[in-house]
């Protein structure tokens, strides 16, 4: 039997739903994190490059959201889900790290 065959009768069983659950949870914190940058950069007086910083930050989060909307959808459809795109995974992992740098910068500037 190759590893096709046997990987098709698999029952995922709660996996699917856990996972999905981790996608709401980083979502929520994304927009958490998006938040907070808003907030810094407004606060004491806002600047243009504080301004561009949380413009940047929110643009990614709505990429990251639409990321992870993709693959809650799809862990949501009831049949065993498709494996995760390496190009959406790559889009995820590059807005969260985008993400965390733009933080950086508005914490220190």
């Amino acid at each position: 039997m190759s590893a096709g065959e046997a990987g098709a009768g698999r029952d995922p069983g709660l996996q699917p739903e856990r996972t999905r659950l981790a996608w709401r949870r980083t979502t929520l914190s994304a927009a958490v994190a998006a938040v907070l940058a808003v907030r810094t950069a407004l606060h004491g007086g806002a600047s243009a490059t504080g301004i561009v910083l949380c413009a940047l930050c929110c643009g990614l989060c709505l990429a990251f959201l639409r990321v992870a909307h993709l693959r809650i959808h799809a862990l949501a459809a009831g049949t065993p889900p498709p494996a995760f795109a390496p190009r959406h995974a790559t889009a995820a992992v590059l807005c969260a790290v985008a993400m965390a740098v733009c933080a950086a910068v508005l914490v220190v500037v």
